[in-house]
């Protein structure tokens, strides 16, 4: 497994992450059981992944827990992120007076003294932008030793650009994938910046596994889409088929497009099982150039004019 330096941190971190959101998450997803989850964490390990991923609110406060529980005596071997601002009960707020004592939550489930990354949880513009005092806050927690880095989690180039220009984050966790490319037009902002760029939803919650075509029905967190966008959404996975190369599977493919970027740090992919697991640590930057303009045209001809809804 191949690591990147994360913008100025000092820490390298392999190219393909653990998103820990489905980690214990079994009653409103295929998550694995508490077992599962301890033994893939270390299969990960062993394949040379040290980037995990978690929030104190995913699985209702357990997959912090199920982290803890599988780092256990192997902190040295990882690098651990998590957030604020979405708690375990599944209630919102980004009042800083409660930054310092979700931060020790998160150590205290995490059983360790120190998190490498904290990240503001997709917060309000006015936080993203320094209106409050969040960002003295970590500073605060960082000069401490409690953490070591800190951003924001977003989901557009402007508020990358609120972050950036408002604060010294020296992460950021972005929404970046072939059908979702609008963040690229800060990514010059965040290498001038020096700035370590995590990508979330990197498979489009589930479409560009290509597992998922005109045809699907949908549940739960993802009976959002209307049969428009279904429909829309599985003509361009046909697109993408036709691009990528034969000797990678869609997983590889959609990974390896974003990895294409040096501005990427790492890439954090849900993991449900091992065989999940295995597919997504076996993903490099190994797409032509002439294949990532060809990803870059299909956005541009047949997304970025007319923004595919989350």
């Amino acid at each position: 497994m191949k690591k990147r330096r994360m913008g100025s941190t000092g820490l390298r971190v392999s190219e393909v992450g653990f998103g820990a959101w489905q980690l214990g998450n079994t009653e409103s997803w295929k998550g694995a059981t508490d077992k599962e989850a301890i033994k893939l964490v270390h299969k990960a390990i062993d394949l040379g992944c040290n980037f995990f991923d978690t929030a104190p609110n995913y699985a209702g406060g357990k997959s912090e827990e199920l982290l803890g529980k599988a780092l256990k005596g192997k902190r040295e071997r990882v690098i651990i992120s998590t957030k604020f601002g979405h708690f375990a009960d599944g209630h919102t707020d980004f009042n800083p007076s409660l930054i310092k004592d979700s931060v020790e939550t998160s150590l205290r489930k995490l059983q360790t003294d120190y998190l490498d990354s904290v990240l503001l949880h997709s917060p309000p513009h006015e936080i993203m932008r320094g209106e409050q005092n969040h960002y003295q806050i970590l500073e605060e927690l960082k000069q401490s030793g409690k953490i070591k880095s800190y951003g924001v989690s977003v989901d557009t180039s402007t508020q990358m650009k609120y972050v950036l220009e408002n604060s010294d984050s020296e992460v950021l966790e972005i929404f970046f994938n072939i059908f979702h490319q609008e963040t690229k037009d800060a990514f010059s902002l965040a290498r001038e910046k020096d700035v370590g760029l995590i990508v979330k939803v990197p498979l489009d919650s589930g479409w560009l596994t290509g597992k998922y075509d005109h045809n699907s029905e949908f549940s739960g967190i993802r009976d959002r889409w209307s049969p428009q966008v279904i429909k829309r959404r599985a003509d361009l996975v046909e697109r993408v088929k036709e691009i990528k190369s034969e000797s990678n599977s869609m997983v590889q493919e959609a990974l390896g497009y974003i990895l294409s970027y040096p501005e990427v740090s790492t890439v954090i992919p849900g993991v449900r099982n091992e065989k999940q697991l295995k597919e997504n640590l076996s993903a490099s930057d190994n797409l032509t150039s002439e294949r990532v303009k060809e990803y870059e045209r299909l956005y541009k001809e047949n997304i970025e004019d007319n923004l595919l809804p989350w």
